[in-house]
């Protein structure tokens, strides 16, 4: 089952009926919390081929749901030991403390919460690195010394050990709940609506990333969405949908049968490929997102949002700023002003950043790809806070890159590492990655690639598609122009006499067999 299924839109209306139709704000956590469990059981299933051994393996991706609940009840416990006042409760029990008394009590108590933190987060990161990363490890350690016998041990653990879907969203949600106590906020005290937040069905599997805080003042006290926000909702939904099934599933056929002939093809179907992946990465992830946000509007719940026209930021900070934004928010909070962002020095902050996407690469996935990925934009955004720093020390340098040439030649450079950099995010095995790379300029296609990878799937030659893609890119720049000069925002009848069209063009022109979320495999 997936968002634009019609198994969805009826999970969706049933659950919204029984939603609804409770009267007490408990009674629609459990309904909620009940049908996430099964909105994840389906998933985990439908996520994996159906023969045997993808039946076999999609069921046992569904066995690991008690697990995460197991992993819930735990930081549930974490974060209470995390909220006491054990220096209160002391003072309340024995009133005549002397003042020593009392700041030996708050240090030992502060020693013990930062304890308790760094047992917290640990449990969190060795449930992800049992199922993410041990395979990669040992495969790595098998590289390095030559031991062939480890090599074969990571190769069975990688075709057996399946990670639960959402388990990095899932782990990163659970560290922000400990940090956020552990620096002040409250921890909660209803268990209920701790595990509703964690299994709410919408942003559990690939997010968008959202605090415990932020969506449990809205569980309090949830109230039936108004004709607006349904309105959008549905808008939310449509275009998704659209998103996903019209645009970027067909760029991904594209970019699958590209990549996947890579010896044969040449350089300029490399670069239609790269850039057509692009696209399909933020309008798969962007399309999932709306849907998400959209299901939550008609359970009267508001998921915050995830991309901002990303592919027009004239900077890599910008474009970390506006690119899975839930994402870049924890990378900043949770990591690097615990690093020390940059308050230690220039040549300080530059290694953070740098450390930080790495880290964000590894995150994405187990693979040296990823890594390198992580890298071109950690160094990116240490190249580009030189230039900041630069720019203060010469103005004239600030006043070329805020001139009209000076911003379309930082586009062009920040778009063109973004894009670069994403042959390693699609290509995670260095062999593959770094032949595209390599065969960038100068390379001639197969006599054949065209005919199979072009003309008998598509129908269309590789002129004819690179001027689709171009056209797809042109109208993302009208519609980003005016929203963001003129200002323009659809009313709700614009958008109710949309949300039918897109549902139409789905039907009508979505490609045999929907392709997975890119992000499901995160």
């Amino acid at each position: 089952m997936t968002f634009t299924s019609f198994g969805y839109a009826l999970f969706l209306l049933i659950l919204m009926g029984i939603y609804w139709a409770v009267p007490k704000t408990n009674q629609r956590l459990w309904v909620l919390l009940l049908a996430s469990f099964v909105f994840y059981g389906l998933v985990s299933y439908g996520a994996l081929p159906h023969d045997r051994l993808g039946a076999i393996a999609a069921l046992r991706g569904v066995a690991y749901l008690p697990l995460l609940v197991i992993s819930t009840l735990i930081n549930f416990r974490l974060g209470m030991i995390l909220g006491e006042n054990s220096p209160l409760r002391a003072q309340a029990q024995n009133p005549n403390l002397t003042e020593a008394e009392w700041e030996y009590a708050q240090a030992d108590w502060n020693q013990k919460r930062l304890q308790v933190l760094g047992l917290g987060i640990g449990l969190n990161l060795l449930l992800l690195a049992g199922f993410k990363y041990i395979p990669f490890f040992l495969s790595s350690l098998a590289l390095l010394f030559r031991l062939p016998d480890l090599q074969v041990t990571a190769d069975q653990l990688r075709d057996n050990l399946i990670a639960p879907l959402g388990i990095s969203f899932f782990t990163f949600e659970c560290i922000a709940y400990l940090v956020d106590i552990y620096r002040g906020a409250p921890a909660t005290p209803n268990l209920l609506r701790f595990v509703t937040y964690k299994f709410f069905f919408p942003k559990l599997i690939s997010g968008p990333i959202t605090g415990y805080h932020t969506l449990a003042r809205q569980l309090r006290n949830v109230t039936f969405p108004t004709f607006n926000r349904c309105t959008e909702a549905l808008w939310l939904i449509g275009l998704g949908a659209f998103k996903k099934a019209v645009l970027a599933d067909h760029l991904g056929i594209l970019v699958g049968l590209s990549y996947g002939n890579l010896l044969r093809a040449g350089s300029g179907d490399i670069w239609l490929a790269t850039i057509a992946y692009g696209l399909q990465l933020y309008l798969d992830f962007s399309a999932y997102v709306d849907m998400a946000r959209g299901s939550a509007l008609l359970l009267g719940l508001n998921l915050p949002e995830n991309f901002d026209a990303p592919y027009f930021s004239t900077s890599l900070a910008d474009f970390w700023r506006r690119w899975h934004m839930t994402l870049g928010n924890w990378l900043r909070n949770y990591l690097y002003f615990p690093l020390g962002g940059s308050r230690q020095g220039l040549a300080r902050t530059c290694w953070n950043l740098t450390l930080v996407m790495v880290i964000a690469g590894l995150w994405h996935g187990a693979n040296w790809g990823f890594i390198v990925w992580g890298l071109l934009h950690g160094l990116g955004l240490a190249i580009h806070r030189l230039g900041q720093t630069l720019g203060h020390q010469w103005p004239v340098l600030k006043t070329w890159w805020r001139s009209l040439p000076g911003t379309i030649v930082a586009w062009a450079m920040t778009q063109g590492l973004v894009f670069g950099s994403w042959i390693f995010f699609r290509l995670p095995n260095l062999r593959e990655s770094w032949w595209a790379v390599t065969h960038l300029w100068g390379h001639g296609a197969d006599a054949q690639f065209a005919q199979k990878v072009y003309l008998d799937v598509s129908g269309l030659d590789r002129w004819q598609l690179t001027l689709l893609v171009l056209a797809l890119i042109v109208a993302m720049a009208i519609v980003q122009a005016l929203r963001r000069v003129s200002r323009l925002q659809f009313n709700w009848p614009v958008k109710l006499l949309c949300v039918p069209l897109f549902f139409y063009a789905v039907l009508q022109l979505a490609p045999q067999g929907a392709l997975p979320y890119i992000y499901f495999d995160f």
